[in-house]
This record gives structure tokens, sequence and C-alpha cells, in this order.
């Protein structure tokens, strides 16, 4: 197994141009209105919202854009309800995806999935037919060498220091994570979904940074794809992750490493 099928989507996405980086902008700005609506526009007294901006600056969203979605969402948004939905289907070989989705026209967004599977050799499956492959897990992405801040002549320096896999273990362990795996230039860290928040800004307490943190649908075993069936795979991927009303999609393939 090459790792956790999300982190290789994240690392062959990192090269997105500007236009694809707007997408991302904009379903996360979804996540942070449906934070905003469910508790409030406090992100001291919100955990999902607290979440929800974590990885707006993950994804290098600029503070200003994060401070007007919230006011947005406090506001004119109020009277949007966006409703989240997760699909299924089976793509090329067998494959296992579950498509997460917060839209406000279920109509819409069923038939524009629909096209994604269709197109690609795939087909939309009923409620159940792949969850069960699937479980849900808090996860965090270490990077395995990060940034440490020190105060020298009154000014910040950071330098680039190695994470101590036996330390990352015993803080993880000890704030209460479930697993940890080494994934060749990053370590995951896996929690139970109702621990992740408490875990994940545990450990950003003892200094620690996430390249990627979320709540994912992870496949209890991974398949291979030939090289044809996974260039058509990960064209229905792209295709799903192009969508608007797309946040997230799972999977269950090995996909090639790209850097």
């Amino acid at each position: 197994m090459s790792g956790h099928s999300k982190w290789a989507n994240i690392k062959r996405t990192k090269g997105k141009n500007d236009a694809q980086r707007g997408k991302v902008f904009t379903k996360i700005g979804k996540e942070i209105a449906v934070a905003v609506k469910i508790g409030g526009a406090d992100p001291s007294n919100n955990p999902r919202l607290r979440d929800a901006i974590a990885k707006a600056k993950q994804n290098n969203l600029p503070g200003d854009n994060i401070t007007r979605s919230i006011k947005k969402a406090s506001g004119e948004l109020g009277s949007i309800n966006y409703e989240n939905i997760t699909y299924e289907g089976y793509g090329v070989g067998g494959s296992a995806v579950m498509v997460e989705c917060l839209t406000d026209n279920k109509n819409r967004t069923a038939g524009d999935i629909r096209h994604c599977f269709d197109k690609c050799g795939g087909a939309l499956s009923t409620t159940g037919s792949v969850s069960y492959s699937f479980v849900r897990h808090g996860v965090l992405i270490i990077d395995k060498i990060m940034n440490q801040k020190e105060q020298k002549n009154h000014k910040e320096v950071i330098t680039k220091v190695a994470v101590d896999e036996d330390g990352l273990m015993a803080a993880a362990l000890d704030a209460g994570a479930g697993d940890m795996q080494d994934l060749g230039d990053v370590f995951e860290v896996l929690t139970d979904p109702n621990d992740y928040i408490a875990v994940k800004e545990k450990l950003e307490q003892k200094g620690f940074e996430f390249t990627y943190s979320g709540l994912d649908y992870v496949p209890e075993n991974y398949i291979n794809l030939s090289d044809e069936q996974t260039a058509t795979f990960v064209k229905m991927i792209d295709m799903l992750n192009d969508l608007d009303d797309v946040q997230e999609v799972y999977h269950n393939v090995n996909l090639p490493e790209e850097e």
C-alpha cells in the first residue's frame, strides 16, 4: 500500500493554477458559511469554524478573505441553506468512490455527479453500496521536516528541524489519537471523529504543524488499477473535484505519486 489515498490526491494537486485554487477558496468559503450558521461567528466557541479557518490557512487563503467570508456568512448568506449530501459509486476496475457535497440544489448536484461517473466508465450507486468499506477518521498529516520558530536578537527566526517520530507518537497517543503511520515524507495521525478537534489542538499546542487536516473516509483496503484504468479514474476524480458543489472525494485506489 502506498499510503492514505487522500494524501496521494493532495500531492497530485499541489501544482494547481490560480483558477483551480479559486475553486478551492470557493469550497472553503462554503464550509465557513455552514460552520458559522451552525455554531456562530466566534471561532473560539465554534470548533467547526476553527477547523474551517485552519483549512483556509493551509490552502493559503488570505486572512482578509477569511474575515470577509465569516462576516458574509453571518449576514447575507444567512438565508442560504447548504445541505450535506454524500454520494457513493463505482469507478473503473471496481474502484469505490465517495463524494461529499454541500449544495443548495440537490437535483443539479446529483445530475452533475452522475455525469462524471457515466463519462468515465463508472456508475453512481445507492447509499451504503460502498461506504461499508470505508471508516470515518480524523486525519492529521505532518511533514517530517517542520518549521521551528525562535526569538533571536528580538527577531523571530524560523529554522527547519526534523520531527522526532517517537516524540510525535507519544504526543499523539497522549492527546488521544488512535494510530500513527509513516507515509514516506510525512506522518499520518488518525483519530476517532469525535476526538479529532481535541487531538489536533493538543498537538498544535505542542508545536506541531499540519500539511493537511480533516475528517475523512479512509478505505479499509486499497486496490491497484492498470495504467489505462488509472488515467480514466484520475480524469473522473478531477472532473468531480472541479464541481463547485463537491467538497471532498474519497476512494480506495492506490494512485501513483507525482512530484
